[in-house]
């Protein structure tokens, strides 16, 4: 194990530890909990749902069944639903300190809290569509006005079953794309993923399903998921390029060393493709809008980046998070001269099975 892969386990333990004892602090002095036995049951129950997600993530990773995945899901809407509480303890402090100290009001805010969280769970199983319109320069006519289809992060797995792809293809399929390209993470790095090749296999788009690696790709094994895939019509492209009627399709697979390093290095996979031609339009498939990637596709001549993995922080607040982690390109269309880019925030989500940050999205792009 490397040495970030061990310090971001520390540190998401000590996170996760500290986040529960806030949590269980602020409800004793919020409601005045002063039986030793109370105080000693909330700390029992905090310490295992402290440890309830990790121990689910490894049970259903290595031996999924009802009881596993059962138990991942709960705790997986714990943890959203942890941060919402977070949020209402943190408006219950904050009133405290300008003297207000109403316990009514402290129930209405914690009550918001779970009803906001049955929000987000609804929310993260309806993904909507969204339309973009991109000018490439010197499209070939043949592409003018066609529709490509983006899908990424989809974390099929434990949450996102067989029943969730099937509605996803069914709304790829309603806008009658010319292609569809999957930027990563399709698999959501634990089992789940059986029946994948026969919905997949569903999708209708005559120049063909595109897809390139993401991190959990890499978690779930590469070997795996690239089985799956040739059972599939998906064309993998693993750091290779394709040309379609004049329109370069450039996929880059996302660094496999399990480190944190989001980068690659373009310019050399680049030159190691055979048929690479520089100055062609070209279209990008990376995971991560990583700024070092964003600036050597500029350099590359790309026209048009597709990426996807920081689910634009997926719940709220992380959202400011990710914005500067990603210098702004965690989501939307950037444009900076014949450089367009698009960062989705996913189809499916990532952990707790919850969107209140923002709605999952399946991307219509239409070639100008």
């Amino acid at each position: 194990m490397g040495m970030q892969v061990l310090l971001f386990l520390i540190s998401s333990a000590v996170i996760l530890l500290g986040s529960h004892l806030l949590l269980g602090y602020s409800l004793i002095r919020f409601f005045n909990i002063t039986n030793p036995t109370a105080r000693y049951g909330l700390v029992i129950v905090i310490l295992l749902f402290t440890a309830s997600f990790v121990v689910a993530s490894a049970l259903v990773r290595f031996q999924e069944n009802i009881f596993s995945k059962t138990l991942y899901r709960v705790s997986a809407v714990w943890l959203g639903l942890l941060v919402n509480l977070l949020l209402a303890c943190a408006a219950v402090w904050f009133l405290r300190l300008i003297f207000i100290n109403n316990k009514a009001l402290t129930i209405i805010l914690f009550a918001a809290a779970a009803l906001y969280s049955v929000y987000g769970v609804w929310n993260a199983f309806h993904p909507q569509v969204k339309k973009i319109d991109v000018t490439i320069k010197n499209l070939p006519q043949v592409w003018q006005g066609k529709t490509i289809v983006q899908l990424s992060d989809v974390h099929i797995g434990a949450v996102h079953g067989q029943d969730f792809l099937k509605q996803i293809v069914y709304q790829v399929n309603a806008l009658n794309p010319e292609m569809v390209v999957i930027t990563g993470d399709l698999f959501d790095g634990m089992d789940g993923a059986e029946g994948l090749p026969s919905v997949i296999n569903d999708i209708n788009a005559p120049r063909g399903v595109y897809f390139i690696t993401g991190n959990h790709e890499t978690y779930f094994g590469l070997d795996k998921a690239f089985n799956i895939l040739k059972q599939t019509k998906i064309k993998i492209l693993d750091d290779k390029t394709v040309d379609l009627d004049g329109l370069q399709i450039v996929g880059v697979s996302y660094p496999n060393d399990r480190s944190f390093n989001e980068a690659r290095d373009l310019k050399k996979v680049s030159s190691s493709m055979d048929n690479f031609v520089a100055g062609k339009p070209t279209i990008l498939l990376y995971h991560s809008p990583m700024p070092s990637i964003i600036k050597q596709a500029k350099e590359l001549g790309v026209n048009l980046q597709l990426s996807g993995h920081t689910h634009a922080g997926q719940i709220f607040p992380f959202g400011f998070i990710t914005k500067i982690l990603y210098d702004g390109y965690d989501y939307g269309l950037r444009t900076d001269g014949d450089y367009n880019i698009y960062t989705s925030n996913g189809v499916g989500t990532w952990g707790p099975p919850m969107r209140t940050g923002n709605t999952p999205e399946i991307v219509a792009v239409t070639l100008k």
